[in-house]
């Protein structure tokens, strides 16, 4: 990608073993930049078609919680079913479903072609992090959708379907609202607990160290819960609570792999 001064680590270039890999011009930097989204485009192409051919298991797979939690009204909700309100609605819904079920299929690769574009401009020594970064940077990224699929959609669709039954209105759910509500939840997760991957890079340039992040403790868990607040549109502190403290556990991993990959002054 560029030059060592560019590089992760800090280094002195003239050490054996720490001279960065290739030396590439602002041309070369494009171009590699263009060749590694079109194969970051082609594969979530590619992933989506796939997925759109299993759009409705996924679909029967992602209503689950809206399902669970609705018949937990017969009375008031007779019908557990989403409504369509339009007549392109469920074309547009598999579309939406097949489009982010694709994007997480292919999150190896994504992830594979970030690091593969900086991978030039790295120290012999820093390709060594390369498998690691991307084995957990997919980890990661996947367990931060299981994380809003499995705990925090189905607690944001009770609160507020209760909130409408309680207060004797019908709910009449739309397929493309609700999936659409559930698809932002599952990436806004699954970007939030890439913080430990940004953490990495941060701290391997010297930007971040792990005092700095033991100081600004008490600011990260403001920070924290202003994030959970505005992932989780619920006025109830018990929601936000739900993200804040994977949260606050993803920065508290944070602060020991900043101490763990931070250079050392000598």
């Amino acid at each position: 990608m560029s030059t060592g001064d560019t590089s992760m680590g800090n280094g002195d270039a003239a050490t054996p073993g720490k001279e960065p890999l290739a030396e590439m011009s602002l041309i070369a930097h494009l171009t590699e930049l263009r060749y590694r989204m079109f194969i970051s485009v082609g594969s979530i192409m590619v992933a989506a078609i796939i997925c759109w051919f299993l759009s409705e298991q996924i679909y029967n797979i992602l209503v689950q919680p809206v399902t669970r939690v609705l018949e937990a009204y017969p009375d008031e909700i007779p019908d557990a079913r989403l409504a369509i309100l339009s007549l392109t609605e469920a074309f547009v819904v598999y579309l939406k479903i097949a489009a982010t079920a694709g994007l997480f299929l292919a999150s190896p690769i994504l992830l594979a072609q970030m690091w593969l574009f900086i991978d030039p401009g790295l120290y012999r020594q820093e390709r060594l992090y390369a498998l690691p970064v991307i084995l957990f940077s997919v980890i990661f990224f996947l367990a931060g959708g299981a994380f809003g699929y499995l705990v925090l959609f189905p607690v944001m669709a009770g609160f507020f379907i209760n909130l409408g039954v309680s207060g004797n209105m019908l709910p009449l759910l739309s397929a493309n609202a609700l999936f659409g509500f559930l698809l932002r939840t599952l990436l806004g997760c699954a970007i939030v607990f890439e913080w430990p991957v940004v953490v990495f890079f941060l701290a391997r340039m010297g930007i971040l160290t792990a005092r700095t992040m033991l100081r600004g403790f008490r600011y990260a868990v403001l920070a924290i819960f202003v994030i959970a607040a505005v992932v989780t549109p619920t006025p109830d502190m018990a929601t936000q609570t739900i993200l804040a403290l994977p949260m606050l556990g993803l920065y508290a991993l944070g602060i020991l792999i900043a101490w763990v990959v931070q250079p050392r002054k000598k």
